[in-house]
């Protein structure tokens, strides 16, 4: 099970988000290269990034610091927010990231997600974000009308080299995540899957691992919140 610490950049700030909404952002003291820093220390490998600024905008806004991580530490990365185009998701490959997610522009344009595939091999993660079943789209703004698993099932022999599953109902609540939701869809998926949305304790982390098909988890407002201690989290880490 790969353990991956979330850091979400926000005005070159580190913030976490109550459902994807900015309305109830709170910021951390530390900034995201230090936060990086502090995950490393604790020995962590990979690491969860988004760049919110880019997920408003559709640019890379936060591709330096998002660099100077990767350099600095050596963490295999995945990142998304708001990557729209070829030329962004090269650039996050240039400055050293494993893995690039797509979203919104992957479900609006299914043609843009395969080519990437076939262009950028390996490197493209497909990040669905779901709410009641459906997905969401546009910084979870507004939702696509397509079912999760529908979709999923459309692009399932395009080469997507990872799958992020959020179930945005859970993120940032800490109430656990949907696993009843999250074993259909990694059940149809023929990529692995990471979960994200709702962690709160080690025994979500324990839960995970009996899954099929699921490679890691995401962790975020439970480690900023205090009621994940990263020591504990890093003995999940495998």
């Amino acid at each position: 099970m790969k353990i991956f610490p979330a850091i979400d950049i926000k005005d070159k700030k580190c913030v976490r988000l109550v459902k994807g909404d900015f309305e109830k952002k709170t910021e951390y003291g530390l900034s995201p290269i230090d936060q990086a820093g502090k995950f490393k220390d604790h020995g962590f490998k990979n690491l969860h990034i988004v760049d919110l600024d880019g997920a408003l905008t559709g640019e890379t806004v936060n591709l330096d610091i998002i660099k100077d991580i990767v350099v600095k530490f050596n963490f295999k990365v995945e990142v998304g927010g708001g990557i729209r185009n070829y030329n962004s998701i090269q650039k996050y490959i240039d400055a050293g990231v494993e893995k690039v997610i797509l979203g919104s522009a992957a479900i609006k344009d299914k043609n843009f997600l395969k080519e990437s595939c076939e262009k950028f091999q390996n490197h493209i993660a497909l990040g669905l974000d779901a709410k009641d079943g459906y997905l969401s789209v546009s910084g979870w703004k507004e939702s696509s009308n397509k079912l999760t698993l529908d979709y999923l099932k459309e692009i399932n022999d395009y080469g997507v080299s990872r799958l992020i599953y959020t179930d945005i109902n859970r993120d940032g609540m800490k109430q656990g995540p949907n696993f009843n939701e999250m074993m259909k869809v990694a059940e149809i998926s023929k990529c692995p899957m990471i979960i994200s949305g709702g962690v709160s304790s080690i025994g979500d982390i324990k839960k995970a691992k009996n899954l099929k098909n699921v490679e890691g988890i995401i962790v975020g407002k439970a480690i900023y919140d205090g009621d994940i201690k990263l020591e504990e989290l890093v003995k999940e880490d495998a």
